[in-house]
């Protein structure tokens, strides 16, 4: 490898030798050992970079071009073209911002934390103060609560004397109410035993007055069932005239009804013959009868053609159904793989209107396979990103979609374009049966179907028109398959074959790989099958309307005849019951008659019935009279004991006056005399308690003010104790308020003096740390001021030069391109990029060079345009590019080289590696241009033949043979 550098003339000379025996390497500088540290040190002091790809672009990373970010580009473009100090000051650039905003972040957090701290030590500067009156009040409390117990004893010492002079008073009128007691309770035991003698007597005879009165209710009960029986009979009387007044009635009306029908009967002529009327209707009955039953036939006939049309129809429906199922399944099979394939095919179908031509569904949904166990051998030959892909027929429709869904939407989706010129009906290179004798069976072409455009651009694109497939008896004699048919690409049983001859030895070479499982294909719709059964669904509706019709006219029919039927049968009734009349009445008649002759024997006689009545009721009122004359007996003699027990009631009552008098004389005596027992109790009990509550009273004052139990109260306590209340509720009151003073200090101790100084010294560490890192932050905030200004005014001029080169480059092409500084936030220096813009067609905007929006050939463009807006400011000894122009369209790769050849060729310009299997004819050359050729095979000639001035006056010979 060698390398030119600017300051001398001298080429450097790196060699390096690898030994396969062991795996090691040795290198060389100028032929002289040396290290690979210092090889990578000579290599970066040459400014090459093999990782950039702004320097060494090899074909299977132009894509990996495309796909670097922003950021990416400007790192690479720094490093390639800028000055040396230029990514140096980025990197810095970046450092700086990272520490400031760290910086940033302490300062905030330490100041936040300062100024909870000055908060904290000025709620404890409060706490301070508080503390102090806080132990005041507790002072005064300590003083309350030892002359508490003082007064409290003093009070109950007070209330004994009290008590016991109140209970010695109690004692002596509880004496004198005992004796007054005594000659009162002796005349109630007499008064009580009088009352309970005349209580006996009128028990006894409310007893025999229950008695008495039981018997008057019986007398009274057999009263009221004679009545009843009375009653009974009256009733009994009154049906039977009543059923003697309905067979009368009865009579009446079956006279006078017979005599109406005797009227009729003499009226009614003898009648007419009517038997010719009688067999007109009953032909004509006949022949509708006939009729009718014609139409039923033809009505069964058509309803049975009718359930087999549905039958067939329910058939063709459901077996519609399951290839759509089949559909389905497909189409679930695309969204579980390709979501957004699936959500533009759903767009798709609510859009189709914006189209001008016929838009295909992505392959996979339009190919349908007539066995599918051919599928394998399709999708091996179709790329994963063609199965995936939608089909249009029109240039412009298919960018729009791509617009749509790729700029707005934002879905990685595929397209293509069908040829202008269908090249669906493309004929094979020979007869499949040709083929044959090497176990061919078909071409791709007739193992699927696929709507016309989709058929016409897998035709044009994988040629699946002349691309044969084979058995295993292909496989065995493959090596004869390719020799003989010269095929490009073959298809076995398991594997497919890839054919080609090198360009250089006319040799052929072939790969052959094993065919993957099928994943999309599998499950496939009889396209021939479905349409023969939607065709057949249409003719079954029209037939079934038909049929519809036909029932509809034959029901109308059956309806007329019927109307027709019943009216001749109600003649027929009518002519019946003219000629039945006569015998119908004559038998009414001697059946009323029969009747009539019943009536008369069931005659009652009312005048017997009266008297049995009578007779009855006679008997009924003798058992009466003797009963009521019982029950005046009875009554009598209850009224005689009411009137003994009245008496003895009014006794009773007067004793019973009596002796409620003397109780309650009694009674109030004994009130007074319980009263003056549980007052004496009381005052002796409270006596008692208060002496003993004195003792400990006192007992517990002497403890509080923590002197013995013979010590006195001393002078200074009793100082203190003049000076506050004197009683108990004062006290109290004075000490709750205290008390409730000393409680708004809760939570605080000694401790909080301690703690107030200790945060006032933190106070004044921090602030003295936060102003150091102040002016560290500004030193930063400084320093990144500089470094950017001497870093990104250069970078913007370096961006221009390389935007101004490379528009140019694209308006040279009838394109569009910028180059441009993306900038997000002008203080993130890690987020700054190169943006880099192109637009190819005019009906396009400009878009964003990104793996996805541009195809492969207009990415190579891009690439290479953007390196040759480089060229000139590369500061690297030499550049690499290899088969850039492989996905160029001829056009744009006859433009694009010329760029190259007119930009690498300038003075001042670094040298440029063109690495390429082929060029176009006629390109544009320069003198300051060399061309090496590698060959390469078995009929290369030896190097020490090589003639290159022979070779050139023989091309020049046959040159001039050529134009004669």
């Amino acid at each position: 490898m060698q390398s030119s550098r600017a300051k001398t003339p001298d080429n450097i000379i790196i060699t390096r030798e690898i030994q396969v025996v062991n795996n090691t390497s040795t290198w060389f500088i100028n032929r002289k050992p040396t290290t690979l540290k210092t090889v990578e040190e000579q290599i970066a002091a040459l400014n090459i970079q093999v990782d950039n790809l702004c320097q060494f672009l090899p074909q299977d990373r132009v894509g990996e071009f495309a796909k670097l970010s922003k950021i990416e580009l400007l790192e690479a473009t720094e490093k390639s073209v800028g000055p040396p100090e230029m990514y140096q000051f980025h990197c810095e650039l970046k450092n700086f911002r990272e520490k400031e905003r760290e910086l940033e972040n302490l300062f905030r957090d330490k100041t936040n934390s300062l100024e909870k701290m000055r908060q904290r030590v000025e709620r404890y500067k409060q706490d301070v103060e508080r503390y102090h009156e806080r132990k005041r009040h507790l002072d005064l409390i300590e003083m309350l609560e030892r002359k508490r117990p003082w007064v409290e004893y003093e009070n109950v010492r007070q209330q004994h004397e009290e008590v016991k002079q109140s209970r010695d008073q109690a004692k002596e009128e509880l004496k004198n109410l005992k004796e007054m007691q005594f000659p009162v309770k002796k005349k109630i035991q007499e008064t009580e035993e009088y009352f309970k003698n005349l209580d006996m007597k009128i028990r006894d005879k409310a007893a025999e007055i229950k008695d008495i009165s039981q018997k008057c209710k019986q007398k009274q009960d057999a009263l009221e069932m004679k009545d009843k029986q009375i009653e009974e009979i009256h009733q009994a009387l009154r049906m039977k005239k009543d059923e003697e007044m309905d067979r009368q009635v009865k009579i009446h009306n079956t006279q006078k009804m017979i005599e109406e029908w005797k009227n009729e009967l003499s009226t009614m002529a003898v009648s007419a013959d009517l038997q010719p009327q009688t067999d007109a209707v009953n032909n004509e009955l006949k022949k509708l009868q006939e009729e009718r039953a014609n139409i039923d036939s033809d009505i069964s006939d058509l309803t049975a053609e009718k359930m087999n049309q549905k039958r067939e129809e329910k058939r063709i429906t459901d077996r519609l159904g399951q290839l759509n199922n089949i559909m389905n399944m497909k189409e679930e099979n695309l969204k579980g793989k390709f979501r957004d394939t699936h959500s533009a095919l759903m767009w798709l179908r609510n859009n189709k209107d914006k189209f001008k031509k016929k838009v295909c569904e992505p392959m996979m949904l339009e190919i349908n396979m007539k066995d599918n166990r051919h599928a394998k051998y399709v999708e091996n030959h179709i790329s994963s990103n063609d199965m995936r892909a939608f089909v249009f027929e029109s240039q412009e429709d298919m960018e729009k979609f791509l617009v749509e869904m790729r700029d707005h939407q934002k879905l990685r989706v595929n397209a293509v374009c069908a040829p202008a010129e269908s090249c669906a009906e493309s004929l094979p290179s020979r007869p499949i049966e040709e083929l044959h004798r090497y176990g061919f069976f078909s071409y791709l072409r007739e193992l699927f179907d696929a709507p016309h455009p989709v058929m016409s651009y897998l035709c044009s694109q994988y040629h699946v028109h002349d691309v044969p497939v084979g058995t295993e008896k292909t496989r065995n004699m493959i090596e004869r398959v390719i020799q003989e048919t010269k095929l490009r690409q073959i298809y076995t049983a398991e594997e497919k074959y890839i054919v080609k001859v090198s360009a250089y030895t006319n040799l052929t070479f072939s790969t052959n790989t094993s065919l993957r499982e099928a994943q999309f294909l599998t499950s496939s719709v009889d396209t021939d099958e479905r349409r023969q059964l939607e065709n057949e669904q249409r003719d079954i509706n029209n037939t079934l309307k038909s049929l519809d019709m036909h029932l509809t006219t034959l029901f109308e029919r059956q309806k007329h005849l019927e109307h027709r039927d019943n009216e001749l049968r109600q003649q027929k009734k009518e002519l019946l019951e003219r000629g039945n009349r006569r015998r119908q009445l004559e038998s009414k008649i001697g059946v009323k008659y029969d009747s009539l002759r019943q009536l008369e024997e069931d005659a009652i006689s009312l005048e017997d019935e009266y008297q049995q009545a009578n007779v009855k009721i006679k008997e009924i009122n003798t058992q009466k009279a003797r009963l009521v004359t019982e029950l005046m007996h009875h009554i009598k003699n209850c009224i005689s004991l009411n009137i003994l027990k009245a008496d003895l009631v009014l006794q009773s009552t007067t004793v019973a006056a009596e002796k409620n008098r003397l109780e309650s004389e009694c009674n109030e005596g004994s009130v007074q005399l319980r009263a003056a027992e549980q007052r004496f109790c009381e005052l002796d009990e409270r006596k008692r308690l208060l002496t003993e509550n004195c003792k400990e009273l006192l007992k517990k004052a002497q403890q509080v003010c923590k002197l013995s139990p013979d010590q006195r109260l001393p002078k200074e306590f009793q100082t203190a104790f003049q000076a506050l209340p004197t009683t108990l509720e004062e006290i109290d009151a004075f000490l709750n308020e205290e008390k409730t003073r000393a409680s708004c200090f809760t939570g605080l101790n000694a401790s909080v003096v301690e703690e107030y100084n200790k945060q006032i010294e933190e106070i004044q560490q921090l602030t003295e740390y936060l102003e150091e890192k102040k002016k560290e932050l500004d030193n930063y905030k400084q320093n990144i001021s500089q470094v950017k200004e001497r870093w990104l005014n250069p970078l913007k001029k370096l961006i221009e030069q390389i935007n101004g080169k490379f528009s140019n480059f694209f308006s040279s092409m009838q394109c569009v391109g910028e180059v441009d500084l993306h900038v997000e936030n002008e203080e993130e220096y890690d987020k700054y990029g190169i943006r880099i813009r192109v637009k190819f067609h005019r009906s396009t905007e400009l878009r964003e060079l990104t793996p996805y929006h541009q195809s492969g050939g207009e990415k190579s463009v891009s690439t290479m345009l953007y390196l040759m807006a480089l060229q000139e400011l590369n500061r690297c000894p030499f550049r690499v590019v290899d088969e850039i122009n492989q996905g160029m369209d001829p056009m744009n790769e006859r433009r694009v080289f010329e760029m190259v050849v007119k930009t690498a060729c300038k003075e001042s310009t670094s040298q440029y590696f063109f690495i390429t299997p082929k060029l176009l004819q006629n390109l544009t050359y320069n003198d300051k241009m060399t061309v090496l050729f590698v060959y390469n095979g078995p009929f290369m000639l030896e190097a020490n033949k090589w003639n290159l001035k022979s070779f050139c006056r023989r091309r020049r010979r046959l040159g001039r043979m050529d134009e004669q």
